[in-house]
């Protein structure tokens, strides 16, 4: 397989990744989380049934905080919404701290969070909730959780207050104020934007009328690596976001492609051209020094990740004939096969805690994300949908975050890791493609 038939990452332009290696939902709407369109593809029975009244008062706000909140915890998959009724509002009066259960108990939550927010002036707001357990009626604390806040952070507060009843309720850690990357494409023109967590929120990083793909979160969040093609060929650069910098990683003759950051954030592993085929290097954060070569193979091996723990890197090669998913040591050395159900599978994306690896099998002439069990090697179909690409787990590894198709547009999705809730985000206009969920800010 030449290098023409299987270049060196997976979608762009659409220099579509698919070129470069080898080349129906039907969405619920949610009229009260009007950002989002949720699909729930099967009855998840770890869902906890939560009520969240409006705010009092949050018409003052920029931002619907409420709905906000409800929007990150139904996108989560662990939580089922019960909308209030006017008895039980009037029940609770206005100005309640302790809430009637009996009438939050008749309408079926276990839990009951309300809230208000208040202008303070000069642009600033004091956005005050409290969390009850219904089932136990106690105080699950919340109050002045945000007492003064800025107009331009009213989206991350509801994102936090989301993620502390998250943490509360289910012991696991939220990732509802953590933040997006993605490309967009629109009149010929490329962006690459930051968001959050819901695709809300975002912010241009960096526009280009060439490609720009394979964005890559640095470990301390602070950070993204991408290849962009306004020099007419793969070149790897990497942005500060808070800064709006930028510097050049990898420009070496050929290609340079696919930047992947190691844990520690002192290393990335690139896939460069410099001997002809593609071939994964390892190259110094800071830049300036040489890449070490890691692979020997006389076949296209690219689209690399480190584990979790910076032990091994996974990669896309043909060097079995068609493209599969190794791993080798991350210094290099022999490499072993991972991926055996199928003949096309790419683009790996490891969770956090090390337990899953998702990936992109073809299967037919459709393109569907799976997600692999490392310790077991079982794999499950997460979509059935045609093209699928790019997943990405959030950082708390319960979430996934790839690109698809609907109606011959690009768009974002989410996914629980047993495929039962989907959620398709809210972006900017344009053709969407190649996420990736950033870390936990340090």
């Amino acid at each position: 397989m030449t290098n023409s038939q299987f270049p060196t990452s997976f979608p762009a332009a659409r220099v579509d990744r698919r070129k470069l290696l080898a080349t129906p939902l039907m969405l619920l709407p949610l009229s009260a989380l009007a950002q989002f369109r949720v699909e729930i593809a099967g009855v998840g029975t770890t869902q906890l049934p939560i009520t969240i009244t409006p705010f009092r008062d949050e018409a003052v706000a920029s931002q619907p905080i409420s709905r906000i909140i409800g929007a990150d915890l139904v996108r989560s998959g662990q939580f089922r919404l019960i909308g209030p009724t006017g008895a039980a509002l009037a029940a609770m009066g206005a100005n309640d701290t302790r809430p009637d259960v009996s009438a939050w108990r008749q309408l079926g939550a276990d839990s009951l969070v309300w809230g208000s927010v208040k202008s303070l002036g000069g642009g600033r707001y004091d956005v005050r909730f409290r969390l009850w357990d219904v089932v136990k009626d106690a105080d699950l604390n919340g109050e002045n959780y945000a007492p003064s806040v800025p107009q331009s952070d009213l989206r991350r507060s509801a994102h936090k207050i989301a993620d502390y009843i998250y943490e509360k309720l289910t012991g696991g850690k939220g990732v509802f104020s953590t933040h997006l990357a993605y490309v967009t494409r629109a009149g010929g023109n490329y962006v690459l934007w930051v968001s959050d967590a819901d695709g809300e929120g975002a912010q241009s990083a960096f526009s280009s009328p060439e490609s720009i793909i394979s964005p890559a979160w640095s470990p301390d969040g602070r950070s993204i690596a991408y290849v962009s093609f306004e020099s007419r060929k793969p070149v790897v650069y990497v942005q500060d976001i808070s800064a709006g910098r930028r510097r050049l990683l990898a420009n070496f003759k050929g290609s340079n492609s696919a930047p992947a950051w190691s844990p520690d954030g002192r290393t990335l592993v690139v896939t460069l051209s410099l001997v002809g085929g593609s071939q994964l290097y390892l190259i110094d954060a800071s830049g300036g020094s040489q890449p070490r070569r890691i692979t020997q193979s006389n076949s296209i091996d690219t689209e690399p990740c480190f584990s979790s723990n910076g032990q091994y890197i996974y990669f896309v090669s043909d060097r079995g004939g068609a493209p599969q998913i190794y791993r080798m040591p991350a210094s290099g050395g022999s490499a072993q096969r991972v991926t055996f159900e199928g003949s096309y599978n790419v683009s790996p994306g490891l969770s956090p805690d090390g337990r899953w690896m998702a990936y992109i099998s073809r299967n037919g002439g459709s393109y569907r994300l799976h997600v692999m069990d490392l310790s077991s090697g079982q794999v499950s179909a997460l979509t059935d949908t045609n093209d699928d690409a790019s997943p990405s787990f959030a950082p708390n590894s319960r979430l996934i975050v790839y690109a698809t198709k609907q109606d011959g547009q690009g768009v974002l999705m989410t996914t629980t890791v047993d495929g039962q809730t989907r959620v398709r985000l809210a972006v900017p206009p344009g053709d969407v493609r190649e996420p990736a969920w950033g870390p936990y800010q340090r």
